[in-house]
């Protein structure tokens, strides 16, 4: 695969991981009136999102790609 083709298919996947992450945080006052096991258990996905978001942003800050802010 090429190089710049694998940074590509990494980029577009933290960009999706982190929409998705953002999605699951904002879901977390939507869940919040339904108790707290439903708040929890939304703060918790939430939580496994931005990890795997935060664990994209590492491999491509490892191959040198510049994340904007």
């Amino acid at each position: 695969m090429n190089p710049s083709l694998a940074h590509a298919d990494l980029l577009a996947a933290y960009r999706r991981a982190e929409a998705d992450a953002a999605h699951k945080y904002g879901l977390i006052q939507v869940v919040s009136q339904k108790g707290p096991k439903a708040m929890q258990a939304a703060m918790e996905t939430a939580a496994k999102a931005a990890k795997r978001r935060d664990s994209f942003a590492k491999k491509l800050q490892g191959l040198g790609v510049a994340l904007e802010d």
